[in-house]
């Protein structure tokens, strides 16, 4: 009994010390820590989220496409489309398109008259969204969508002067935007058009980087650098483009291994966050995660479904040699979305191990996301988070919401809306996924913006001081402004999604739990063109709720 009372004492006491350092332990250790909560918000929003854009509003439109069929939610009004060119119902009285309010969590339906399927977009620098392209009578279409609470789809017939079927836009530093490749579209336009502009101008990289019968260069990795240049990534190889003169300004090295990326392959991209602004050369790198091995696409058709790449290439774009290096994703991915979070780590959600993109061509849907770090020594950048209950395959999208969740949706691998007796049947629910960050115990470390007031005009190069609280112990060293443009998200593609970090000056308290940064809005168009951004305070990469700000 002695023996069993001194054991118990001991297990007791080992545990006591335990919670003694877990207590103890640096708090932004434990906001790292592996994690991260699912809520499911709506079981059904009507339609399947195949593309995604959050406006400034904090509303979210979605669309799929109109060639379905009948969608789950009715037009308002007793509304119905009549298109004589539909391929599927000539009278559709259903909607294809969604806004959702996070706010009242809430969907409200709009309509859209031609095919907006497997299209692309941008917002604008005034904060309306401009969709371009589609399919069928779709393809050269251009549609404009305001941020109103009554507001609906806008189109204008014949706005392309080349069809753009999976397509990329990407917006540049005067406010335009140029729209890049598609199927058979070896070239880019611009948007709006001029008379310098009213036309394609060919780009012959896009036509070498598509594979017959596969192409595997379909949505274009596009990232504007802070040269003002493009950086155009397809397939498994990249250039920076001078889209004023059509000029090729430097050739990338072939990404090792020489698998493909880009759609149907399907992997995913993002450009890491912008710091040091006020350097001389202010560096910018991409990052390329996952996709298939080269002819998976083909072989998936025939049943054959290929593992899909394990690994990411880093570049930084700006160097004069630039060299890719490698990184090994804890589990392999096709479909995935990349999304920047406010603290500057990108979560890598949603897709597949094995297969492609298409229609029911891929297996072992991948639940848990990852987190990447892209500060952390190479060998402890990835973590993997909470599983999800709900496979994301093809056609699924996630982006940024202001308060720091991640908006995640769609999955529709079949050609119809198909709810049964299929292997992974259309996903009508939206949910949301909250990092660790979002986690009750950082409640005291987690700052709250007082001023400015959301919505505000900052021209470049402007000082602004942000005052906010926080009612923890404040390390004054850890504190960051990030800014993060809201991207269009379709196909594993988050188009304009970009981050900067505002230099500052010194944090000072100006009352009690109150304080003040002074920080300074980038310079010009190249490294942020016009428009809206959220703006975060990070403590101890714990974000606040961001604000919204316009940049011009």
């Amino acid at each position: 009994m002695a023996i069993k009372t001194s054991l118990v004492y001991n297990i007791v006491l080992w545990q006591l010390h335990l919670l003694l350092l877990l207590s103890c332990h640096d708090h932004l250790n434990l906001a790292n820590a592996a994690g991260g909560k699912w809520d499911l918000l709506m079981p059904n929003v009507g339609i399947s989220a195949m593309h995604m854009q959050l406006l400034n509003n904090d509303r979210v439109i979605m669309y799929d496409r109109t060639d379905f069929g009948a969608s789950n939610i009715s037009l308002p009004d007793g509304k119905c489309r009549n298109n004589p060119k539909e391929l599927a119902l000539k009278i559709d009285c259903t909607a294809h398109s969604v806004e959702y309010d996070v706010s009242t969590n809430s969907i409200r339906p709009l309509m859209v008259q031609t095919d907006v399927w497997c299209s692309s977009g941008s917002t604008t620098s005034d904060g309306s969204l401009v969709q371009t392209g589609g399919f069928n009578d779709g393809k050269l279409m251009v549609r404009t969508f305001n941020p109103c609470n009554t507001c609906d789809w806008q189109e204008m017939g014949d706005g392309l002067v080349q069809s753009r079927w999976y397509s990329t836009n990407h917006i540049l530093p005067d406010g335009s935007q140029i729209i890049i490749g598609g199927r058979d579209a070896f070239n880019y336009e611009f948007f709006p058009k001029t008379a310098s502009t009213n036309n394609v101008f060919s780009l012959p990289f896009l036509q070498q980087t598509n594979v017959p019968r596969e192409e595997n260069n379909l949505y274009p990795f596009v990232f504007l650098n802070v040269d003002g240049n493009l950086f155009i990534f397809t397939n498994d190889r990249a250039i920076l483009l001078d889209y004023t003169t059509n000029t090729i300004v430097k050739t990338y090295p072939q990404i090792p291994g020489g698998d493909p990326r880009n759609y149907p392959s399907t992997g995913s991209a993002v450009l890491l966050p912008l710091k040091n602004l006020r350097s001389q050369t202010v560096q910018a790198e991409v990052l390329v995660c996952g996709g298939a091995p080269k002819g998976s696409y083909l072989r998936a058709t025939k049943g054959d479904f290929v593992g899909a790449l394990n690994t990411c290439g880093r570049i930084t774009i700006t160097d004069p040699n630039p060299q890719w290096t490698m990184e090994t994703m804890p589990l392999p991915r096709t479909m995935g979305d990349m999304v920047i979070l406010p603290n500057g780590n990108v979560l890598i959600v949603n897709g597949a191990a094995t297969g492609t993109a298409g229609w029911q061509i891929a297996r072992n849907p991948v639940l848990s996301p990852v987190i990447y770090r892209p500060d952390n020594p190479s060998d402890s950048r990835f973590e993997v988070q909470t599983p999800n209950a709900i496979p994301r395959m093809y056609h699924s999208t996630a982006v940024l919401l202001r308060d720091g969740r991640v908006l995640v949706g769609g999955s529709n691998p079949n050609e119809l809306y198909n709810f049964t007796r299929v292997v992974f049947p259309t996903e009508l629910s939206l949910e949301a996924f909250s990092p660790s960050y979002l986690d009750v115990e950082f409640a005291n470390l987690r700052p709250q913006i007082i001023s400015p007031a959301s919505h505000l005009k900052f021209t470049y190069g402007q000082r602004v001081d942000i005052r906010f609280t926080a009612l923890g112990l404040l390390n004054r060293d850890l504190i960051k402004v990030t800014i993060v443009a809201p991207g269009f998200n379709t196909h594993s593609n988050t188009m304009n999604q970009r981050m900067l970090v505002l230099p500052r000056g010194i944090v000072r308290q100006v009352g009690r739990f109150v304080y003040e940064v002074s920080c300074v809005f980038p310079n010009s168009g190249k490294l942020a063109p016009p428009g809206y951004y959220l703006l975060f305070v990070v403590h101890q990469d714990i974000p606040s709720e961001a604000i919204w700000v316009r940049v011009n």
